[in-house]
């Protein structure tokens, strides 16, 4: 298994060099490089199975990189835990809403402080002012939510940990547009604060409105469809989405 290569980085926020994924011989993720800066956002889409879920997860460090680096801040994280991770300021809000059904809304965004000690009422509270209908809900249990709401809690497990790199994997998967409108606006909130963004989305709508660098990743191979700002490459969107 190659390192590709073990000097330390000197770019600040995230850094991810050669990153690879390989399931039971199988690639997933081919060769992905790329950075998000601090308060930078940035947006991969791609059809189902192209490898998304497994590039995030690989980050966060909840699969092994076969080869290659994640760096976070200059610092190798590679073989970190995903719990030294989250420590160091990066945190996953990972595909279907994984909240805890059977706690309460408080004990759900409890559980995500579990870094913060002594703060963790404090964070809480802070997640209530991004989200006021979690406050109206916090002694009720995470069953009782709408979509749009368990994904407010996922959000807010994340913010428990106050991250420096939030990566958002399908967020707006099952949700009613006027949800994914505020969830958007929250998302770019985030980033004025100086939280790097990392999103991954099927909905290319979703991931322009973002407003950040757009990737595509089809077949595992990542590919730059526009940086910020820039007209898309509608050919690399098009491969992407139908195979031209």
């Amino acid at each position: 298994m190659s390192d590709n290569g073990s000097a330390p980085s000197a770019t600040t926020g995230l850094e991810v060099r050669g990153l690879q994924v390989r399931y039971r011989g199988g690639l997933a993720l081919h060769s992905a490089e790329f950075t998000v800066a601090p308060g930078h956002r940035m947006a991969i889409v791609g059809r189902n199975g192209a490898g998304k879920s497994s590039l995030v997860r690989a980050i966060a460090g909840l699969v092994p990189a076969y080869t290659g680096k994640v760096f976070w801040n200059g610092r190798d994280v590679t073989r970190f835990s995903p719990a030294k991770r989250v420590k160091f300021g990066m945190s996953l809000v990972p595909e279907g809403r994984q909240i805890f059904p059977d706690l309460t809304v408080a004990e759900n965004l409890r559980v995500g402080g579990f870094v913060a000690g002594r703060e963790v009422y404090a964070r809480r509270e802070q997640v209530y002012e991004v989200f006021p209908a979690l406050l109206e809900r916090s002694e009720q249990p995470a069953t009782q939510l709408s979509g749009g709401e368990a994904q407010m809690l996922a959000i807010g497990q994340a913010l428990m940990a106050q991250p420096s790199l939030i990566m958002l994997d399908e967020p707006s998967f099952g949700l009613a547009p006027v949800i994914v409108s505020r969830l958007l606006e929250i998302i770019k909130d985030l980033s004025s604060r100086g939280i790097a963004v990392l999103l991954v989305e099927q909905s290319v709508r979703l991931a322009l409105s973002l407003g950040g660098d757009l990737y595509v990743l089809d077949g595992g191979d990542l590919r730059l469809a526009a940086e910020a700002g820039a007209e898309v490459d509608p050919e690399v969107l098009q491969a992407a989405y139908l195979g031209a």
